[in-house]
């Protein structure tokens, strides 16, 4: 599963169009003050969280998120937005965007019809705190621009259901245009079922082909990213591999970083120290094995392993046979396969 998800750069644009000091809002979630500045800001559940709460409490107006999720100018859409409205009809673009987000970031759009009503959702798949409310607000005023310009009306929801009170109720209603219900069991935006068939004014089938092959990259960088940082971190740890086990101390000191940061990331990527120490171990075993004619106790001794038994054990889980056994099935019959694995 993907761990971050990416803020827009443009965020910062409509923060200082509404009047919201940037650095305050920075300063107040912990966040960096570059994380602007940066060509492609990725930040976890937590910091995504703790950006929106910052947002709320720094613009002091109760409408921000509102403000934040409306915009009337296509050209400023994100190109999720653009190949949204490229799509035939309402249920169409929320599709696209559940399918987009659940493959980009740890977030997903729920959404189902019943009794005659159609409700969408947002989940953060890995929340431990409550969902900021501007932030949920954000998400619903987002929904209700896609569906009026693409629709190219009014449409309007027949309710929005809240779990949180708030203090601005008829402020919301005045722009959601319905009824909106505080201390309810779910975060929800409620539309007639029949809405998912409005059609789009704006769809463009050949603008949105255009546009698939920007989010399958996106995708694969955003993937690439977390393998390259695993790959990054076994690498360091391959290098201190020469008779000693190396700790996560180590490793964060050569990387420039601290050990809680970098198990965090590795976390985040799905990974763990152990995991990333013991692939490292795998890795090198394989190259003492096949490329050399070190003694199993030579090659234990190299791999940070007490002696050799505990090293024919953790071979024996990784490969499903001992190292002897092994070394004599793979054993090169050239002398070409010599390189050191990086």
């Amino acid at each position: 599963m993907v761990k971050h998800f990416r803020v827009p750069g443009s965020l910062r644009l409509r923060l200082e169009e509404a009047g919201v000091l940037v650095s305050a809002v920075l300063r107040r979630a912990g966040l960096p003050q570059d994380l602007f500045k940066q060509t492609r800001i990725l930040v976890t559940t937590k910091e995504l969280f703790a950006l929106w709460h910052a947002i709320g409490e720094v613009s002091k107006d109760s409408s921000i998120g509102l403000k934040l999720g409306t915009e009337s100018s296509i050209t400023r859409f994100h190109p999720m937005g653009i190949a949204a409205l490229s799509t035939e009809s309402f249920g169409a673009a929320i599709d696209h965007m559940a399918r987009y987000k659940k493959l980009s970031a740890p977030e997903e759009i729920l959404h189902e019809t019943s009794n005659d009503e159609w409700s969408i959702q947002f989940r953060w798949s890995l929340a431990v705190d409550v969902e900021p409310a501007v932030l949920v607000e954000h998400c619903f005023a987002w929904v209700l621009t896609i569906a009026r310009q693409g629709t190219g009306t009014r449409i309007t929801p027949v309710r929005v259901e809240l779990v949180q009170m708030r203090s601005h109720t008829k402020v919301l209603e005045r722009h959601f245009g319905c009824p909106v219900v505080c201390g309810a069991s779910r975060n929800a935006i409620i539309f007639r079922a029949k809405d998912a068939s409005s059609s789009f004014v704006t769809r463009n089938a050949e603008l949105l082909e255009m546009l698939a092959p920007q989010f399958e990259q996106e995708l694969k960088d955003r993937s690439n990213d977390e393998d390259r940082f695993i790959e990054l971190v076994r690498g360091a740890i391959q290098q201190r591999l020469t008779g000693h086990r190396p700790v996560v101390e180590d490793i964060a000191r050569d990387l420039h970083m601290s050990s809680r940061t970098l198990q965090r990331r590795l976390q985040d990527s799905g990974s763990s120290y152990q995991r990333v120490l013991d692939e490292a171990r795998h890795q090198m075993a394989r190259y003492y094995l096949g490329n050399s004619v070190l003694e199993l106790a030579e090659a234990a001794y190299l791999l940070g392993y007490e002696d050799a038994n505990s090293f024919a054990r953790a071979f024996r889980t990784w490969e499903g046979m001992p190292p002897k056994h092994w070394r004599e099935a793979n054993r090169p019959t050239t002398s070409s396969n010599d390189s050191r694995p990086n």
